[in-house]
């Protein structure tokens, strides 16, 4: 059951035919659950203490929607961030013993396709064909590295949920702590999209493998309120 608040996902569907869609809701469970941080793909630029900036979307507008959403899957830190330094955010959709917290966005397929271009290290401009994921359960991988397999994770309001993730899993890979830098994009994520303490996004962040054992929880809540 979603928690208060949270929008309720569609009932696993064969799916709706077509082609590619027009809009989808990009599901993000990083950094891009913080509107600036996700305004840093769509417009150009880079947040404070990044090192490097993006380029940004074609369409440079800001979400039309943007809403809580649980993922059934476990979120873990590993390889390095070019961005942040140490380990950065995947996504397992296969541990149904997880949930992730995230925040949906409803983006035009342009504007999906750009910052998912981003994220894959690659120019953005243009259009992924989205058709083949676009029913609930679907996975394209558009290349071995990280963030370069798509997910359609659900379907809200009739619009396919997508997001990108490696194409590995959780315990295929060597799990890496993140930065001190990255946390505190994840933390003003978690509380300003889900409207959670400070307290609690530390709890959250301090549990994930990769985090776990490297940072503690009052540790994280310090990067979060200072």
């Amino acid at each position: 059951m979603p928690a208060a608040g949270e929008e309720e996902f569609a009932e696993r569907s064969p799916g709706r035919g077509g082609g590619s869609p027009s809009r989808v809701w990009y599901a993000a469970y990083g950094s891009n659950m913080s509107s600036a941080r996700l305004g840093q793909y769509l417009r150009g630029g880079a947040a404070p203490g990044a090192a490097r900036a993006h380029p940004g979307c074609r369409d440079p507008r800001p979400p039309e929607r943007s809403v809580p959403v649980t993922l059934p899957g476990l979120l873990y830190f590993a390889t390095e961030s070019p961005v942040w330094g140490g380990g950065r955010a995947f996504y397992d959709p296969d541990r149904a013993d997880e949930e992730t917290p995230a925040r949906a966005h409803l983006l035009t397929a342009g504007q999906f396709s750009d910052i998912a271009a981003q994220e894959m290290g690659r120019e953005p401009g243009t259009d992924l064909d989205l058709a083949p994921v676009r029913r609930a359960g679907a996975r394209l991988r558009l290349g071995p590295g990280r963030y370069e397999t798509l997910l359609c994770v659900a379907e809200l309001d009739g619009l396919p949920v997508l997001t990108f993730t490696a194409p590995w899993g959780s315990g295929d890979v060597a799990w890496r702590a993140p930065s001190a830098g990255y946390l505190r994009q994840l933390g003003a994520g978690l509380i300003e999209g889900r409207g959670w303490t400070a307290a609690r996004a530390a709890r959250y962040l301090a549990s994930r493998p990769g985090a776990r054992g490297q940072w503690a929880a009052p540790e994280v809540r310090a990067l979060l309120t200072g």
